[in-house]
């Protein structure tokens, strides 16, 4: 089956009772997880974006205390899920100032971990390009923004030159 364009199904949702729409919300809800974690903070976390930032955090530090590091193999495993989840969260706000503050909260993590980051290419790679997308996102944010944020992207920035350095 082929899937319609976002404009098709929009049209359809407009000829569509509320009764109708809430079934079908319901039910794409039963099917995945995603789904029912996107209902979650359409819902209820929407109206208030900074707790929300607050509950991401905390759940990326309490990830972070759970990091198998006993092989470097399964430290990155783990820092991959955290990245998946992380990106997840930011897709379902879509604010750029979401995304500076939950990236920049991964970098500062990850930097402040056990974990060798250059004995694995890998792993340098993902702290990288975490750092690109902070740079990315902080550059659409209003200036007082980039400010405020731009002190902590320079500390992070050197941890970055810091790895960039050492492999070459």
């Amino acid at each position: 089956m082929k899937s319609l364009s976002i404009s098709q199904l929009k049209q359809e949702m407009k000829n569509r009772s509320s009764s109708d729409l809430l079934d079908v919300c319901l039910r794409l809800a039963k099917f995945r997880k995603e789904n029912k974690e996107l209902l979650t903070y359409l819902l209820f976390e929407v109206q208030d974006e900074q707790s929300y930032i607050e509950s991401i955090k905390s759940e990326m530090d309490q990830q972070f205390i759970e990091i198998n590091q006993s092989n470097i193999y399964f430290a990155k495993k783990s820092i991959r899920k955290i990245v998946r989840s992380t990106n997840k969260y930011i897709r379902f706000s879509g604010m750029k100032l979401t995304e500076v503050e939950l990236l920049m909260h991964f970098c500062k993590r990850l930097a402040e971990s056990d974990i060798p980051l250059k004995n694995s290419l890998a792993l340098e790679n993902i702290f990288l390009r975490q750092v690109q997308k902070i740079k990315k996102a902080s550059h659409s944010l209003h200036e007082d923004l980039q400010y405020d944020y731009g002190e902590e992207l320079k500390s992070i920035e050197t941890l970055a030159q810091g790895l960039q350095k050492s492999e070459y």
